[in-house]
């Protein structure tokens, strides 16, 4: 058949692929059902915690909610848990790469999916850069225990703060004590997380052969640590640093504590919760996708949570919660115990003995925010790979490597901007354009679920949404109104002088057109009637590593 004969008809922007073209692109990847409830709990518990409770739980604590955080947690979870059930029924009725962009793709059309995927930049690739900045936070936090951070990395002053050379962001965001921030330049940059992105999409260029064994141990080892955390600290919390626990709106501004900081606290935590989709994409692989992906889905939202509360109320209880604005809260708290009884023979050059506890923690936090990079970069790499075989971005982000059979240019180019933005950007600016983006993705994912029900009441899908449509409005509200918390306050710093993060989120969108405009538009397969199929098998052991399935297994 001809290409004109493929070319599908309607409106251009709003073209979309049949679910059965969907499909059949997704057909090559037989995947084996092999995982239960349990499995793919723990594959959510995984991906989940990461960077939002060992890095942004500090950030909001000390700016927005107090002690209150653990309240965030549970409005920002609530949400999750709406969005989460329509993605279990979109990846049960189309179980392929792509994720959310695919989605879009199949039902709201290419425009949305071009927006979809352009959001999920800020899910993956600005997450992975706020978890490096986090990352170096943690290594410097460590460096200091054995007394050489002084020397690679000596303290420098910047308007209205202080942090390491090297490891501290070009740009700095400081709060008065009136509520108006200012971004001041430090003088220096974020040279540490530059390091780590770099080995992670290294590692993803090369590939990862130890998948399923290592998934497993880094995802005991996060567990491990954050109750480590709670069992020890529980012994050292103050109840006075939990007064008041919902600290006053002195500023009368919108997120600075009082009620409207707790739901400004949800809306950056909403970070701390975006691994969850991972269980939604792994709906294929479910041995009973209609009963084990709820549960995989909602048991890990509900046990993540928990930790989560208990982190903050351990981490709260420890340190004045106005103490805790640092990149690794966790190593401030650690610290804060003082755990003499820890101490180990081994004396750092600082003359002080090594703390055993904190010593482990650290490592572990360091060990788990490695895995989430990885985790985070692999996903970006697979949305652009995925835009890339549809025309809708350069051929270069598909381009397979001979040997290695990953993206290798995409992952190298990916890397470098990645780098960029941890180097150059503070970890609160960066935390609240991928909560922005990630809210807006998941309410996008709603509409879709919206959209099949109407149109295409009769096709099967192995999970369906409790509450049909009901559920699924309440989930765009929830998540439209956490974004809604997320971009009000970057409009009062623009009212305030200080457009800088208004003035990202604007260029950020711009490029996004404009790269649709001039390339996307014009270069896109689907409007073309290019039959889009697989034609190079990129599951390798890298895939397999995300999935936490060993590849060398044979069915």
């Amino acid at each position: 058949m001809s290409a004109e004969g493929l070319r599908p008809k309607g409106n251009r922007l709003f073209l979309k692929k049949s679910v059965a073209q969907i499909q059949k692109e997704a057909a090559k990847s037989e995947l084996k059902r092999s995982l239960g409830p349990i499995n793919l709990m723990s594959l959510g518990i995984g991906a989940i915690i990461g960077a939002g409770i060992f890095v942004l739980t500090g950030q909001v604590a000390a700016a927005h909610a107090g002690p209150a955080i653990m309240l965030s947690f549970v409005v920002a979870g609530i949400a999750c848990g709406l969005a989460g059930l329509c993605y279990a029924e979109l990846a049960s009725t189309m179980p392929v790469s792509g994720s959310a962009y695919t989605y879009a793709y199949g039902t709201l059309g290419e425009v949305f999916a071009w927006i979809m995927g352009w959001l999920l930049v800020l899910e993956y690739g600005v997450a992975a850069s706020t978890v490096a900045v986090g990352w170096s936070g943690y290594v410097v936090s460590i460096l200091r225990d054995f007394g050489v951070a002084d020397s690679l990395f000596p303290m420098i002053q910047y308007a209205g703060g202080e942090g390491p050379s090297w490891a501290t962001p070009l740009i700095q965001a400081v709060t008065s004590d009136t509520g108006v921030a200012s971004f001041p330049l430090t003088g220096t940059f974020n040279l540490v997380a530059a390091i780590g992105i770099a080995a992670v999409c290294s590692l993803l260029v090369l590939g990862v052969s130890e998948s399923a064994s290592i998934n497993n141990v880094i995802v005991m080892i996060k567990i491990v640590v954050l109750l480590t955390f709670i069992a020890v600290g529980i012994q050292y919390i103050n109840p006075e640093n939990w007064v008041p626990f919902i600290p006053e709106n002195t500023t009368g501004k919108f997120g600075e504590y009082g009620a409207t900081g707790i739901l400004r606290g949800a809306s950056i935590i909403f970070f701390a919760y975006v691994g969850f989709e991972a269980v939604s994409t792994a709906a294929a692989e479910a041995k009973n996708p209609s009963k084990d992906v709820p549960v995989g889905i909602l048991g890990a939202l509900i046990v993540c949570t928990l930790i989560y509360m208990a982190v903050a109320a351990v981490m709260t209880g420890v340190v004045p919660y106005l103490e805790l604005a640092s990149p690794a809260p966790v190593a401030v708290a650690i610290d804060r115990m003082g755990l003499e009884w820890a101490d180990t023979a081994f004396i750092t050059p600082d003359g002080s003995p090594l703390n055993l506890i904190s010593f482990l923690i650290k490592v572990g936090a360091i060990t788990g925010l490695s895995s989430v990079m990885l985790v985070l970069c692999y996903g970006q790499t697979r949305i652009f790979y995925t835009m890339a075989r549809d025309g809708l971005l350069p051929k270069a982000f598909a381009v397979i490597h001979p040997k290695f059979r990953t993206p290798w240019i995409g992952t190298i180019l990916l890397g470098i901007l990645i780098a960029v933005a941890a180097s150059f950007l503070p970890i609160s600016i960066l935390g609240d354009l991928v909560s922005l983006g990630t809210a807006v993705a998941f309410s996008i994912v709603c509409l879709s679920v919206i959209f099949l029900r109407i149109k295409h009441p009769e096709m099967e899908r192995p999970f369906k949404v409790p509450g049909g449509i009901f559920t699924a409005v309440l989930g765009i509200l929830s998540c439209l109104a956490l974004a809604g918390f997320n971009f009000w306050p970057m409009i009062q710093h623009a009212m305030d002088g200080n457009p800088l993060p208004l003035t990202i989120l604007g260029a950020y969108a711009a490029v996004g057109a404009v790269i649709y405009i001039l390339y996307g538009f014009w270069h896109s397969k689907l409007a073309k009637g290019i039959d889009i199929t697989e034609d190079v098998k990129l599951e390798s052991a890298t895939d397999a590593f995300v999935r936490g399935v060993d590849p060398r297994k044979d069915d």
